[in-house]
Protein backbone atom coordinates (compact mmCIF):
# COMPACT_ATOMS: atom_id res chain seq x y z
CA UNK A 1 0.00 0.00 0.00
CA UNK A 2 2.90 2.29 -0.65
CA UNK A 3 2.52 5.00 -3.26
CA UNK A 4 5.30 6.53 -5.30
CA UNK A 5 6.60 9.80 -3.89
CA UNK A 6 9.98 10.51 -5.49
CA UNK A 7 10.54 13.69 -3.51
CA UNK A 8 11.12 11.64 -0.33
CA UNK A 9 13.87 9.52 -1.87
CA UNK A 10 17.56 10.15 -2.28
CA UNK A 11 19.08 10.39 -5.73
CA UNK A 12 19.50 6.64 -5.91
CA UNK A 13 15.80 6.07 -5.26
CA UNK A 14 16.68 3.76 -2.37
CA UNK A 15 15.88 4.11 1.28
CA UNK A 16 18.72 4.52 3.74
CA UNK A 17 19.36 1.63 6.12
CA UNK A 18 19.82 2.80 9.69
CA UNK A 19 23.13 1.90 11.33
CA UNK A 20 24.53 2.24 14.80
CA UNK A 21 26.60 5.20 13.63
CA UNK A 22 23.40 7.15 12.96
CA UNK A 23 22.82 7.22 16.72
CA UNK A 24 26.14 8.83 17.49
CA UNK A 25 25.45 12.47 16.70
CA UNK A 26 22.31 14.45 17.40
CA UNK A 27 21.63 16.23 14.12
CA UNK A 28 19.61 19.21 15.35
CA UNK A 29 20.55 21.22 12.26
CA UNK A 30 17.35 20.17 10.50
CA UNK A 31 15.35 22.46 12.82
CA UNK A 32 15.60 26.07 11.58
CA UNK A 33 15.82 27.53 15.11
CA UNK A 34 19.27 25.95 15.55
CA UNK A 35 20.72 28.09 12.77
CA UNK A 36 21.06 30.72 15.52
CA UNK A 37 23.62 28.54 17.32
CA UNK A 38 27.30 28.33 16.45
CA UNK A 39 28.85 25.07 15.25
CA UNK A 40 30.70 24.79 18.56
CA UNK A 41 27.44 25.08 20.51
CA UNK A 42 25.72 22.48 18.34
CA UNK A 43 28.51 19.98 19.00
CA UNK A 44 27.84 20.15 22.75
CA UNK A 45 24.10 19.37 22.60
CA UNK A 46 22.94 16.11 24.17
CA UNK A 47 19.18 16.71 24.56
CA UNK A 48 16.88 19.13 22.76
CA UNK A 49 13.22 20.09 22.46
CA UNK A 50 11.91 22.49 19.81
CA UNK A 51 8.45 23.90 20.59
CA UNK A 52 6.19 26.93 20.15
CA UNK A 53 3.51 27.90 17.65
CA UNK A 54 6.10 28.27 14.89
CA UNK A 55 8.91 26.12 16.23
CA UNK A 56 10.63 29.31 17.40
CA UNK A 57 11.59 28.20 20.89
CA UNK A 58 14.08 25.60 22.00
CA UNK A 59 15.47 24.13 25.21
CA UNK A 60 18.58 22.00 25.15
CA UNK A 61 21.10 20.41 27.49
CA UNK A 62 24.84 20.11 26.95
CA UNK A 63 27.55 17.56 27.71
CA UNK A 64 28.17 19.51 30.93
CA UNK A 65 24.53 19.03 32.05
CA UNK A 66 23.82 22.73 31.60
CA UNK A 67 20.39 23.78 30.28
CA UNK A 68 20.12 26.51 27.64
CA UNK A 69 17.09 28.18 26.02
CA UNK A 70 16.63 30.26 22.91
CA UNK A 71 13.82 31.88 20.92
CA UNK A 72 10.82 34.20 21.01
CA UNK A 73 9.94 33.47 24.68
CA UNK A 74 6.16 33.71 24.29
CA UNK A 75 4.49 33.99 27.75
CA UNK A 76 7.88 33.50 29.40
CA UNK A 77 8.10 29.91 28.14
CA UNK A 78 11.91 30.01 28.18
CA UNK A 79 11.82 30.24 31.98
CA UNK A 80 14.30 33.10 32.19
CA UNK A 81 12.20 35.35 34.41
CA UNK A 82 11.20 37.73 31.62
CA UNK A 83 9.39 37.74 28.26
CA UNK A 84 12.31 39.03 26.20
CA UNK A 85 13.16 37.06 23.09
CA UNK A 86 16.76 36.01 22.57
CA UNK A 87 18.69 35.00 19.48
CA UNK A 88 21.61 33.86 21.61
CA UNK A 89 21.44 30.79 23.88
CA UNK A 90 20.91 31.74 27.53
CA UNK A 91 21.62 29.40 30.41
CA UNK A 92 18.62 28.42 32.54
CA UNK A 93 20.34 28.87 35.89
CA UNK A 94 17.23 28.14 37.95
CA UNK A 95 17.50 24.46 36.94
CA UNK A 96 21.24 24.28 37.52
CA UNK A 97 22.30 20.80 38.61
CA UNK A 98 19.08 19.18 37.39
CA UNK A 99 19.18 16.41 34.77
CA UNK A 100 16.19 16.10 32.44
CA UNK A 101 14.47 12.72 32.18
CA UNK A 102 11.52 13.83 30.04
CA UNK A 103 9.81 16.99 28.85
CA UNK A 104 6.62 18.01 27.07
CA UNK A 105 5.02 21.27 25.97
CA UNK A 106 1.60 22.78 25.30
CA UNK A 107 0.25 25.27 22.78
CA UNK A 108 0.51 28.39 24.97
CA UNK A 109 3.24 27.26 25.20
CA UNK A 110 3.75 25.81 28.63
CA UNK A 111 6.48 23.37 29.66
CA UNK A 112 6.30 20.34 31.94
CA UNK A 113 9.66 18.81 32.81
CA UNK A 114 10.60 15.83 34.96
CA UNK A 115 14.12 15.36 36.29
CA UNK A 116 15.98 12.08 36.62
CA UNK A 117 15.12 12.24 40.33
CA UNK A 118 11.41 12.30 39.50
CA UNK A 119 10.73 15.97 40.37
CA UNK A 120 8.35 18.02 38.20
CA UNK A 121 8.93 21.62 37.11
CA UNK A 122 6.54 23.75 35.03
CA UNK A 123 6.59 27.23 33.48
CA UNK A 124 5.15 29.34 30.66
CA UNK A 125 1.52 29.94 29.64
CA UNK A 126 -0.94 29.37 32.49
CA UNK A 127 -4.32 30.90 31.59
CA UNK A 128 -6.00 27.54 32.26
CA UNK A 129 -3.94 26.43 35.30
CA UNK A 130 -1.93 24.06 33.11
CA UNK A 131 1.19 24.70 35.23
CA UNK A 132 -0.46 23.01 38.22
CA UNK A 133 0.68 25.63 40.73
CA UNK A 134 -2.84 26.66 41.78
CA UNK A 135 -2.84 30.00 39.88
CA UNK A 136 -3.59 31.30 36.40
CA UNK A 137 -0.56 33.58 36.28
CA UNK A 138 2.00 32.86 33.60
CA UNK A 139 5.11 31.24 35.04
CA UNK A 140 8.24 33.16 34.07
CA UNK A 141 10.57 30.79 35.92
CA UNK A 142 10.43 27.01 36.53
CA UNK A 143 8.22 26.14 39.49
CA UNK A 144 8.65 22.90 41.41
CA UNK A 145 5.23 21.16 41.52
CA UNK A 146 4.94 19.11 44.69
CA UNK A 147 1.22 19.23 45.57
CA UNK A 148 0.02 15.60 45.58
CA UNK A 149 3.35 14.62 43.97
CA UNK A 150 5.72 15.14 46.91
CA UNK A 151 6.27 11.42 47.54
CA UNK A 152 5.99 10.39 43.91
CA UNK A 153 8.66 9.79 41.28
CA UNK A 154 7.45 11.03 37.92
CA UNK A 155 8.80 9.00 34.98
CA UNK A 156 6.81 10.40 32.04
CA UNK A 157 5.07 13.69 31.18
CA UNK A 158 2.62 14.69 28.45
CA UNK A 159 0.97 17.96 27.51
CA UNK A 160 -2.15 18.70 25.52
CA UNK A 161 -2.77 22.17 24.22
CA UNK A 162 -3.61 23.51 27.68
CA UNK A 163 -3.60 20.53 30.05
CA UNK A 164 -0.90 18.34 31.55
CA UNK A 165 -0.43 14.69 32.54
CA UNK A 166 2.33 12.95 34.47
CA UNK A 167 2.95 9.25 35.09
CA UNK A 168 4.58 8.06 38.29
CA UNK A 169 6.86 5.07 38.86
CA UNK A 170 4.04 3.22 40.63
CA UNK A 171 1.76 3.48 37.57
CA UNK A 172 -0.45 6.38 38.69
CA UNK A 173 -1.54 9.24 36.41
CA UNK A 174 -2.00 12.81 37.62
CA UNK A 175 -3.64 15.56 35.54
CA UNK A 176 -4.34 19.28 35.71
CA UNK A 177 -5.20 22.32 33.59
CA UNK A 178 -7.87 23.02 30.96
CA UNK A 179 -10.85 20.69 31.28
CA UNK A 180 -13.60 22.01 29.01
CA UNK A 181 -14.00 18.57 27.41
CA UNK A 182 -13.11 16.34 30.33
CA UNK A 183 -9.45 15.95 29.33
CA UNK A 184 -8.34 16.07 32.99
CA UNK A 185 -10.49 12.99 33.64
CA UNK A 186 -12.10 14.31 36.84
CA UNK A 187 -15.70 13.65 35.80
CA UNK A 188 -16.49 17.38 35.44
CA UNK A 189 -15.57 20.14 32.99
CA UNK A 190 -14.10 22.50 35.62
CA UNK A 191 -10.45 23.41 35.15
CA UNK A 192 -8.09 21.62 37.52
CA UNK A 193 -5.59 24.04 39.21
CA UNK A 194 -3.34 21.45 40.90
CA UNK A 195 -2.32 17.84 40.15
CA UNK A 196 -5.11 15.37 40.81
CA UNK A 197 -4.87 11.63 40.40
CA UNK A 198 -6.91 10.24 37.51
CA UNK A 199 -8.95 7.40 38.97
CA UNK A 200 -12.21 5.79 37.83
CA UNK A 201 -11.30 2.79 35.63
CA UNK A 202 -7.61 3.47 36.28
CA UNK A 203 -7.94 3.22 40.06
CA UNK A 204 -6.53 -0.30 40.23
CA UNK A 205 -4.56 -0.30 36.96
CA UNK A 206 -0.81 0.16 36.52
CA UNK A 207 -0.25 2.66 33.70
CA UNK A 208 2.93 2.29 31.62
CA UNK A 209 2.52 5.03 28.97
CA UNK A 210 0.62 8.31 28.56
CA UNK A 211 -0.08 10.75 25.71
CA UNK A 212 -2.16 13.85 25.01
CA UNK A 213 -3.94 15.12 21.95
CA UNK A 214 -5.03 18.73 21.72
CA UNK A 215 -7.88 18.22 24.21
CA UNK A 216 -7.83 14.52 25.01
CA UNK A 217 -5.77 12.11 27.11
CA UNK A 218 -4.65 8.49 26.72
CA UNK A 219 -3.10 5.85 28.97
CA UNK A 220 -1.76 2.37 28.24
CA UNK A 221 -1.83 -0.06 31.16
CA UNK A 222 0.48 -3.00 31.80
CA UNK A 223 -2.05 -5.49 30.40
CA UNK A 224 -1.94 -3.74 27.01
CA UNK A 225 -5.36 -2.08 27.32
CA UNK A 226 -5.85 1.56 26.29
CA UNK A 227 -7.93 4.02 28.34
CA UNK A 228 -9.07 7.37 26.93
CA UNK A 229 -10.85 10.52 28.07
CA UNK A 230 -11.56 14.10 26.97
CA UNK A 231 -12.63 15.64 23.66
CA UNK A 232 -13.96 13.23 21.05
CA UNK A 233 -15.47 15.41 18.32
CA UNK A 234 -13.36 13.75 15.64
CA UNK A 235 -13.54 10.24 17.05
CA UNK A 236 -10.01 10.53 18.45
CA UNK A 237 -10.93 8.46 21.53
CA UNK A 238 -11.58 5.40 19.36
CA UNK A 239 -14.85 4.56 21.14
CA UNK A 240 -17.02 4.43 18.01
CA UNK A 241 -18.76 7.70 18.88
CA UNK A 242 -18.07 11.44 18.87
CA UNK A 243 -19.23 12.25 22.41
CA UNK A 244 -16.77 13.65 24.95
CA UNK A 245 -15.63 11.38 27.77
CA UNK A 246 -15.10 13.04 31.22
CA UNK A 247 -13.52 9.94 32.85
CA UNK A 248 -11.21 7.19 31.56
CA UNK A 249 -12.89 4.60 29.35
CA UNK A 250 -11.35 1.44 27.87
CA UNK A 251 -11.27 1.11 24.07
CA UNK A 252 -13.34 -2.04 23.65
CA UNK A 253 -12.48 -2.36 19.94
CA UNK A 254 -8.90 -3.23 20.91
CA UNK A 255 -10.04 -6.26 22.91
CA UNK A 256 -7.45 -9.04 22.56
CA UNK A 257 -4.85 -6.65 21.14
CA UNK A 258 -1.94 -5.85 23.44
CA UNK A 259 -0.86 -2.22 22.96
CA UNK A 260 2.63 -1.10 23.94
CA UNK A 261 2.66 2.60 23.05
CA UNK A 262 0.21 5.38 22.20
CA UNK A 263 0.94 8.63 20.34
CA UNK A 264 -1.47 11.52 19.81
CA UNK A 265 -1.61 14.07 17.04
CA UNK A 266 -3.71 17.23 17.13
CA UNK A 267 -6.94 15.20 16.85
CA UNK A 268 -5.84 11.71 15.83
CA UNK A 269 -4.37 8.76 17.66
CA UNK A 270 -1.84 6.02 16.86
CA UNK A 271 -1.09 2.88 18.86
CA UNK A 272 1.66 0.29 18.47
CA UNK A 273 0.96 -3.32 19.44
CA UNK A 274 3.38 -5.87 20.87
CA UNK A 275 3.34 -7.59 17.46
CA UNK A 276 4.59 -4.47 15.67
CA UNK A 277 1.22 -3.52 14.17
CA UNK A 278 -0.10 0.07 14.04
CA UNK A 279 -3.71 1.17 14.48
CA UNK A 280 -5.03 4.70 13.95
CA UNK A 281 -8.26 6.63 14.47
CA UNK A 282 -9.67 10.15 14.78
CA UNK A 283 -9.39 13.18 12.48
CA UNK A 284 -8.17 12.47 8.96
CA UNK A 285 -8.42 15.74 7.02
CA UNK A 286 -4.78 15.42 5.89
CA UNK A 287 -4.64 11.63 5.62
CA UNK A 288 -2.97 11.36 9.03
CA UNK A 289 -4.63 7.98 9.64
CA UNK A 290 -2.85 6.48 6.63
CA UNK A 291 -6.00 4.82 5.31
CA UNK A 292 -5.81 6.22 1.76
CA UNK A 293 -8.69 8.67 2.21
CA UNK A 294 -9.66 11.72 4.28
CA UNK A 295 -12.58 10.23 6.21
CA UNK A 296 -12.49 10.41 9.99
CA UNK A 297 -12.53 7.10 11.86
CA UNK A 298 -13.97 6.60 15.33
CA UNK A 299 -12.78 2.98 15.60
CA UNK A 300 -9.18 1.71 15.54
CA UNK A 301 -8.16 0.99 11.94
CA UNK A 302 -5.04 -0.97 10.89
CA UNK A 303 -2.32 1.06 9.17
CA UNK A 304 -0.53 -0.98 6.50
CA UNK A 305 3.06 0.29 6.41
CA UNK A 306 5.11 -2.68 5.15
CA UNK A 307 5.68 -6.33 5.98
CA UNK A 308 8.48 -5.44 8.40
CA UNK A 309 7.66 -4.99 12.08
CA UNK A 310 7.01 -1.45 13.33
CA UNK A 311 9.09 -0.55 16.40
CA UNK A 312 8.23 3.14 16.86
CA UNK A 313 5.28 5.47 16.22
CA UNK A 314 5.37 9.26 16.32
CA UNK A 315 2.85 12.10 16.49
CA UNK A 316 2.45 15.33 18.46
CA UNK A 317 -0.57 17.38 19.47
CA UNK A 318 0.53 20.45 17.49
CA UNK A 319 0.58 18.66 14.10
CA UNK A 320 -1.51 16.51 11.75
CA UNK A 321 1.49 14.35 10.85
CA UNK A 322 2.20 10.68 11.59
CA UNK A 323 5.42 8.69 11.37
CA UNK A 324 6.66 5.17 12.05
CA UNK A 325 9.95 3.31 12.02
CA UNK A 326 10.41 -0.35 11.09
CA UNK A 327 12.72 -2.92 12.58
CA UNK A 328 14.79 -2.69 9.39
CA UNK A 329 15.36 1.02 9.98
CA UNK A 330 12.93 2.39 7.38
CA UNK A 331 11.05 5.55 8.37
CA UNK A 332 7.59 6.26 6.94
CA UNK A 333 5.38 9.34 7.21
CA UNK A 334 1.80 10.22 6.32
CA UNK A 335 -0.63 13.06 6.95
CA UNK A 336 0.21 16.75 6.60
CA UNK A 337 3.47 17.34 4.79
CA UNK A 338 4.28 21.04 4.35
CA UNK A 339 0.65 21.76 3.48
CA UNK A 340 0.16 18.70 1.29
CA UNK A 341 -1.93 15.67 2.21
CA UNK A 342 -0.15 12.31 2.16
CA UNK A 343 -2.90 9.70 2.41
CA UNK A 344 -0.82 6.53 2.69
CA UNK A 345 2.46 5.72 4.46
CA UNK A 346 5.43 6.82 2.36
CA UNK A 347 9.03 5.78 2.68
CA UNK A 348 11.34 8.68 3.53
CA UNK A 349 15.13 8.96 3.28
CA UNK A 350 15.38 9.57 7.03
CA UNK A 351 16.83 7.21 9.62
CA UNK A 352 14.74 8.52 12.55
CA UNK A 353 11.15 9.71 13.00
CA UNK A 354 12.34 12.97 14.55
CA UNK A 355 13.53 14.18 11.12
CA UNK A 356 10.00 13.79 9.74
CA UNK A 357 8.77 16.49 12.10
CA UNK A 358 11.80 18.71 11.49
CA UNK A 359 11.39 18.68 7.71
CA UNK A 360 7.72 17.96 6.95
CA UNK A 361 5.51 18.95 9.92
CA UNK A 362 3.88 22.33 10.48
CA UNK A 363 5.09 23.76 12.77
CA UNK A 364 8.58 22.21 12.76
CA UNK A 365 8.68 21.04 16.37
CA UNK A 366 10.00 17.92 18.09
CA UNK A 367 7.48 15.20 18.95
CA UNK A 368 9.60 14.12 21.93
CA UNK A 369 12.71 15.20 23.81
CA UNK A 370 15.58 14.46 21.46
CA UNK A 371 18.39 12.65 23.17
CA UNK A 372 21.73 11.16 22.20
CA UNK A 373 23.73 8.84 24.38
CA UNK A 374 27.51 9.36 24.33
CA UNK A 375 28.86 6.70 21.97
CA UNK A 376 32.48 5.70 22.48
CA UNK A 377 32.40 3.22 19.60
CA UNK A 378 34.89 4.06 16.86
CA UNK A 379 34.18 3.31 13.21
CA UNK A 380 36.79 1.44 11.16
CA UNK A 381 37.91 4.73 9.61
CA UNK A 382 38.19 6.43 13.02
CA UNK A 383 40.18 3.50 14.42
CA UNK A 384 42.66 3.57 11.54
CA UNK A 385 43.05 7.33 11.82
CA UNK A 386 43.91 7.01 15.50
CA UNK A 387 46.60 4.42 14.84
CA UNK A 388 48.62 6.54 12.40
CA UNK A 389 52.15 7.23 13.69
CA UNK A 390 51.50 5.12 16.79
CA UNK A 391 54.77 3.43 17.86
CA UNK A 392 52.90 1.07 20.21
CA UNK A 393 51.15 -0.83 17.42
CA UNK A 394 53.37 -0.08 14.39
CA UNK A 395 55.50 -2.76 12.74
CA UNK A 396 57.25 -0.45 10.28
CA UNK A 397 59.24 2.76 10.77
CA UNK A 398 60.19 5.33 8.15
CA UNK A 399 63.26 7.51 8.74
CA UNK A 400 62.90 10.83 6.89
CA UNK A 401 65.17 13.85 7.49
CA UNK A 402 66.29 12.26 10.76
CA UNK A 403 62.69 11.89 12.03
CA UNK A 404 60.62 8.76 12.54
CA UNK A 405 57.14 8.03 11.17
CA UNK A 406 55.43 4.87 12.45
CA UNK A 407 53.17 2.80 10.20
CA UNK A 408 51.61 -0.64 9.67
CA UNK A 409 52.76 -2.83 6.79
CA UNK A 410 49.44 -4.52 6.14
CA UNK A 411 47.55 -1.22 5.89
CA UNK A 412 50.13 0.27 3.51
CA UNK A 413 49.89 -2.82 1.31
CA UNK A 414 46.10 -2.61 1.26
CA UNK A 415 46.01 1.11 0.51
CA UNK A 416 48.89 1.63 -1.92
CA UNK A 417 50.06 -0.36 -4.96
CA UNK A 418 53.61 0.91 -4.53
CA UNK A 419 53.89 -0.55 -1.02
CA UNK A 420 52.24 -3.79 -2.07
CA UNK A 421 55.28 -4.57 -4.20
CA UNK A 422 58.05 -2.72 -2.35
CA UNK A 423 57.25 -4.24 1.06
CA UNK A 424 56.64 -7.75 -0.23
CA UNK A 425 60.19 -8.95 0.38
CA UNK A 426 61.19 -6.33 2.92
CA UNK A 427 62.18 -8.10 6.13
CA UNK A 428 63.41 -4.97 7.89
CA UNK A 429 61.39 -2.76 10.18
CA UNK A 430 63.08 0.55 9.32
CA UNK A 431 62.96 2.17 5.87
CA UNK A 432 65.11 5.22 5.12
CA UNK A 433 63.54 7.73 2.73
CA UNK A 434 65.52 10.53 1.08
CA UNK A 435 63.52 11.30 -2.07
CA UNK A 436 60.95 13.48 -0.28
CA UNK A 437 60.91 15.84 2.69
CA UNK A 438 59.59 14.84 6.11
CA UNK A 439 56.37 16.99 5.90
CA UNK A 440 55.58 15.62 2.44
CA UNK A 441 56.18 11.97 3.27
CA UNK A 442 54.35 12.21 6.58
CA UNK A 443 51.37 13.79 4.78
CA UNK A 444 51.42 10.94 2.26
CA UNK A 445 51.38 8.24 4.92
CA UNK A 446 48.71 10.06 6.89
CA UNK A 447 46.59 10.26 3.73
CA UNK A 448 46.69 6.45 3.50
CA UNK A 449 45.15 6.32 7.01
CA UNK A 450 42.67 9.18 6.70
CA UNK A 451 41.83 9.81 3.01
CA UNK A 452 42.60 13.51 3.53
CA UNK A 453 45.58 15.85 3.48
CA UNK A 454 46.51 18.83 5.63
CA UNK A 455 49.33 20.81 4.04
CA UNK A 456 50.17 24.33 2.96
CA UNK A 457 49.83 24.94 -0.81
CA UNK A 458 53.63 25.14 -1.10
CA UNK A 459 54.14 21.78 0.61
CA UNK A 460 51.29 20.34 -1.44
CA UNK A 461 53.46 20.85 -4.52
CA UNK A 462 55.96 18.39 -3.07
CA UNK A 463 53.13 15.97 -2.32
CA UNK A 464 51.93 16.38 -5.90
CA UNK A 465 55.40 15.26 -6.99
CA UNK A 466 55.12 12.20 -4.75
CA UNK A 467 51.58 11.41 -5.92
CA UNK A 468 52.80 11.54 -9.52
CA UNK A 469 55.76 9.30 -8.71
CA UNK A 470 53.59 6.70 -6.94
CA UNK A 471 50.73 7.03 -9.45
CA UNK A 472 48.22 7.93 -6.74
CA UNK A 473 45.62 9.69 -8.88
CA UNK A 474 43.15 10.52 -6.10
CA UNK A 475 45.92 12.02 -3.99
CA UNK A 476 47.01 13.98 -7.03
CA UNK A 477 43.52 15.54 -7.28
CA UNK A 478 43.52 16.43 -3.57
CA UNK A 479 46.91 18.13 -3.96
CA UNK A 480 45.65 20.17 -6.89
CA UNK A 481 42.62 21.32 -4.86
CA UNK A 482 44.89 22.43 -2.00
CA UNK A 483 47.27 24.24 -4.35
CA UNK A 484 44.40 26.09 -6.04
CA UNK A 485 43.22 27.41 -2.68
CA UNK A 486 46.63 28.96 -2.00
CA UNK A 487 47.37 30.64 -5.32
CA UNK A 488 48.28 34.33 -5.32
CA UNK A 489 50.04 36.75 -7.65
CA UNK A 490 53.44 36.07 -6.06
CA UNK A 491 53.39 32.29 -6.39
CA UNK A 492 51.21 31.86 -9.47
CA UNK A 493 54.15 31.26 -11.85
CA UNK A 494 55.81 28.79 -9.47
CA UNK A 495 52.57 26.84 -9.17
CA UNK A 496 52.09 26.93 -12.92
CA UNK A 497 55.62 25.52 -13.35
CA UNK A 498 54.86 22.73 -10.89
CA UNK A 499 51.61 21.87 -12.67
CA UNK A 500 53.45 21.57 -15.99
CA UNK A 501 56.26 19.55 -14.44
CA UNK A 502 53.93 16.99 -12.85
CA UNK A 503 51.46 16.87 -15.75
CA UNK A 504 48.61 18.19 -13.62
CA UNK A 505 46.54 19.51 -16.50
CA UNK A 506 43.58 20.76 -14.49
CA UNK A 507 45.88 22.69 -12.16
CA UNK A 508 47.91 23.99 -15.10
CA UNK A 509 44.81 25.45 -16.73
CA UNK A 510 43.69 26.97 -13.42
CA UNK A 511 47.09 28.62 -12.81
CA UNK A 512 47.27 29.87 -16.38
CA UNK A 513 43.84 31.51 -16.11
CA UNK A 514 44.84 33.13 -12.82
CA UNK A 515 48.02 34.53 -14.43
CA UNK A 516 46.04 35.95 -17.35
CA UNK A 517 43.51 37.57 -15.01
CA UNK A 518 46.35 39.19 -13.01
CA UNK A 519 48.78 39.57 -15.89
CA UNK A 520 50.15 43.02 -15.10
CA UNK A 521 51.17 42.16 -11.51
CA UNK A 522 52.27 38.59 -12.31
CA UNK A 523 54.70 39.75 -15.02
CA UNK A 524 56.37 42.03 -12.45
CA UNK A 525 57.11 39.21 -9.96
CA UNK A 526 60.49 37.54 -9.48
CA UNK A 527 58.91 34.24 -10.42
CA UNK A 528 58.10 35.55 -13.87
CA UNK A 529 61.61 36.98 -14.31
CA UNK A 530 63.17 33.62 -13.38
CA UNK A 531 60.74 31.60 -15.50
CA UNK A 532 62.12 28.63 -17.47
CA UNK A 533 62.78 29.67 -21.12
CA UNK A 534 60.57 26.99 -22.70
CA UNK A 535 57.80 27.57 -20.21
CA UNK A 536 57.99 31.33 -20.82
CA UNK A 537 57.78 30.82 -24.56
CA UNK A 538 54.77 28.55 -24.23
CA UNK A 539 53.13 30.93 -21.76
CA UNK A 540 53.48 33.93 -24.07
CA UNK A 541 52.23 31.92 -27.05
CA UNK A 542 49.19 30.64 -25.19
CA UNK A 543 48.46 34.05 -23.67
CA UNK A 544 48.60 35.60 -27.12
CA UNK A 545 46.11 33.07 -28.46
CA UNK A 546 43.57 34.02 -25.78
CA UNK A 547 44.02 37.74 -26.55
CA UNK A 548 45.88 38.69 -23.37
CA UNK A 549 48.07 41.26 -25.12
CA UNK A 550 45.35 43.09 -27.04
CA UNK A 551 44.68 46.72 -26.11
Amino acid sequence: MEEELPLFYGESGKSVQATLSSLKMLDVGKWPIFSLCSEEELQLIRQACVFGSAGNEVLYTTVNDEIFVLGTNCCGCLGLGDVQSTIEPRRLDSLSGKKIACLSYGSGPHIVLATTEGEVFTWGHNAYSQLGNGTTNHGLVPCHISTNLSNKQVIEVACGSYHSLVLTSDGEVFAWGYNNSGQVGSGSTANQPIPRRVTGCLQTKAVVNIACGQMCSMAVVDTGEVYVWGYNGNGQLGLGSSGNQPTPCRIAALQGIRVQRVACGYAHTLVLTDEGQVYAWGANSYGQLGTGNKSNQSYPTPVVVEKDRIIEIAACHSAHTSAAKTQGGHVYMWGQCRGQSVLLPHLTHFSCTDDVFACFATPAVTWRLLSVEPDDHLTVAESLKREFDNPDTADLTFLVDGKYIYAHKVLLKIRCEHFRSSLEDNEGNVVEMSEFSYPVYRAFLEYLYTDSISLSPEEAVGLLDLATFYRENRLKKLCQQTIKQGICEENAIALLSAAVKYDAQDLEEFCFRFCINHLTVVTQTSGFAEMDHDLLKNFISKASRVGAFKN
